[in-house]
């Protein structure tokens, strides 16, 4: 029953006891003066239920108003998370596409030198290469002139063909592991090979550090993976350290380590033996956004590109610690197919 037939039922109600109270004008006056009071009593209770459904309907109101602000509060929360993981999502893939672009510009300028040797060595075999036919054009070729050009031909052509080797070798890793970063597909490769693969394509960086680089993993670990996702992990790591790891000048030991833990999985340790990480910041290592170096060229967001990287395509889980001894590790568990 609604409010205003209930108050219609009152009303009559109270018609029909002040009716009463006519009829019994010649009742005695403590009975008159009773069925007064409770006509009066009944009254502000009328009045009072009419006053608290006034006031519940303003609740009502208000409260129909909030919660229309609050759903709209809510979508505008829901369209600015959205974004905000869209504006993260974009910001990952240009660190990623940024790396990529440090590789390149790593190996371009590596290549620059056995291109560059090669192109000189190949220069001076055509000089020679014109000499010594001159000479035989003009039929004045001595036995010493063959014998001169015939070594120099021997040791430019060995120079051509090591340095255009080192420069093809470099491109075969380095185009593979850029294949495997930009397609993200999944493929058969033997671990061993692949971490190789991926430490000469950073190799650049390597040495302008001077920094020691230590591998042991046995060969004949194949796995059927994402290996685009483990050269970039296995990048991130390195490029952590070189940043971050070390005071300017030190010189230090980069180590990679894979056992095979059980059939199915491989276990990888990474390790460097720099600075380390605090304690304070080893619970947000992972974190997006979080760096030490804010303002100096850190983006926060590498180590975070791993955490995803590998409990994502990978499959697996990762732990860093930093022992009292100095340095950080990091610890993979990734099954060989996930």
């Amino acid at each position: 029953m609604s409010s205003f037939n209930l108050f219609d039922a009152e009303e009559k109600s109270l018609e029909q006891a002040e009716d009463l109270r006519r009829r019994l004008e010649q009742a005695p006056g403590p009975v008159r003066d009773g069925i007064a009071s409770l006509i009066e009593a009944y009254s502000r209770s009328v009045r009072e239920q009419r006053r608290l459904v006034r006031v519940s309907d303003r609740l009502q109101a208000q409260l129909a108003s909030v919660n229309q602000e609050l759903g709209k509060r809510k979508a505008e929360a829901e369209d600015a998370l959205e974004s905000l993981k869209a504006a993260q999502e974009s910001l990952v893939q240009a660190e990623k596409l940024a790396s990529l672009g440090a590789l390149v510009g790593g190996v371009a300028h590596e290549i620059n030198t056995p291109v560059g040797i090669a192109l000189s060595c190949a220069s001076h075999l055509a000089d020679s290469t014109a000499a010594i036919a001159k000479l035989f054009e003009a039929d004045d070729i001595s036995v010493d002139d063959f014998e001169r050009f015939m070594a120099t031909v021997k040791d430019t052509t060995g120079l051509i063909l090591s340095n255009v080797e080192r420069a093809a070798e470099l491109i075969r890793s380095f185009k593979q592991v850029a294949v495997d970063r930009t397609s993200s597909e999944r493929r058969r490769f033997d671990l061993a090979a692949y971490i190789r693969e991926t430490l000469a394509s950073l190799g650049p960086h390597l040495r302008q550090a001077g920094h020691a680089v230590r591998l042991a993993c046995p060969d004949g670990i194949v796995m059927d993976s994402y290996p685009g996702a483990l050269s970039q992990v296995l990048g991130n790591f390195i490029m952590n350290s070189l940043v971050h790891g070390f005071d300017p000048g030190q010189l230090g030991t980069l180590s990679i380590t894979v056992e095979q833990e059980e059939a199915g999985s491989v276990r990888l340790v990474y390790a460097d033996d720099g600075k380390g990480v605090p304690e304070d910041h080893l619970g947000r290592i992972f974190d997006p956004f979080f760096t030490t170096r804010r303002g100096s060229g850190g983006s926060g967001l590498g180590l975070h590109i791993v955490y995803n990287l590998v409990t994502g395509p990978l499959g697996g889980s990762v732990a860093a610690e930093s022992p009292e001894g100095g340095g950080t590790v990091f610890t993979l568990s990734m099954p060989l197919s996930p």
